[in-house]
């Protein structure tokens, strides 16, 4: 047994004759946690307590020594006690943290965490749900550097590009007055914003049962009767009229708008004189002098 293993439970474990079962904790981005166990009663330890009437099950954990992902799945029944199929559909639960103990259910003082990690793929069918459980080690697959490239690889606001999104003008509160399918939102008055001003950025909704639910704007347009926002994928929950709207200005990655919008060049992130393709595969010709100055 390891230094960190709960020696009760490894005396008990020792004896034989076993009582244990597995308790999980799901703890979201918002903090909310859902705490189940597979056992016929609910268990309570480590300040959380753990239902049985959520019929969640395991499969085996596949885990290693090495650096390879730790991966399972998790199975459930839907319901609104427990894990609710809106939520799911929202993506509330995407990449929340899981938490997997090995408990003894006779003395839930003697547990065991044997797995951690965040949840990958969540579907949903015929009343229950089906999760894929990543483990720690799933963070190292993401890619690392920089991309040479012409367009800016920052994400506006972040550590990298530095642009205050707090500054004024490039945030502003707005209530839901019309709008189809959750997807495209109408207002019949002007807002103190150029066209395409929040395109590629974000519609974040602030309260209600929707409340921290966002969509990625596609395009921001003034037609004849007023203000339209579209996002490409609708918010999926209901929006109250007048739920105030939080609207996100966006950015295209290019110089001229990291310059003129957002007066933020100094922290551009892209490389706009990255010579394209047409150049890369040029040869001399003869119409000129090659004096070995620009080909333009």
């Amino acid at each position: 047994m390891s230094a960190g293993f709960n020696a009760g439970l490894a005396a008990h474990l020792a004896g034989g004759l076993t009582t244990v079962c597995h308790a999980w904790a799901i703890t979201r981005s918002d903090g909310k946690v859902f705490a189940f166990t597979d056992h016929d009663r609910p268990l309570s330890f480590a300040g959380i307590r753990f239902r049985a009437d959520t019929g969640l099950s395991a499969l085996a954990l596949q885990q290693s020594t090495g650096l390879s992902v730790d991966n399972t799945e998790a199975l459930g029944a839907l319901s609104d006690a427990s894990l609710r199929e809106d939520e799911i559909e929202q993506g509330r639960f995407d990449g929340a943290d899981v938490r997997a103990w090995l408990v003894n259910w006779a003395d839930p003082a003697q547990h065991w965490l044997n797995f951690r990690g965040t949840i990958g793929e969540l579907t949903r069918a015929g009343g229950g749900f089906r999760a894929e459980l990543r483990g720690l080690t799933e963070a190292l697959n993401r890619p690392q550097g920089r991309v040479y490239q012409k367009p800016c690889t920052a994400v506006l606001g972040d550590r990298m590009c530095r642009f205050n999104l707090g500054s004024e003008g490039f945030v502003h509160d707005i209530p839901l007055q019309g709008h189809s399918d959750y997807r495209r939102f109408t207002w019949d008055f002007t807002l103190p914003f150029a066209p395409e001003w929040f395109a590629r950025g974000r519609l974040e909704v602030t309260a209600g049962p929707a409340a921290g639910l966002w969509g990625a704007i596609k395009s921001d347009s003034i037609e004849e009767d007023g203000r339209v926002i579209e996002l490409w994928e609708p918010i999926r929950a209901g929006i109250a009229a007048g739920t105030v709207l939080r609207l996100t200005a966006g950015c295209d990655k290019r110089t001229d708008t990291c310059s003129g919008k957002f007066d933020n060049l100094k922290n551009y992130q892209g490389f706009p004189d990255l010579p394209g393709e047409d150049w890369v595969v040029s040869v001399p010709s003869g119409a000129k002098a090659n004096t070995g100055g620009s080909r333009r």
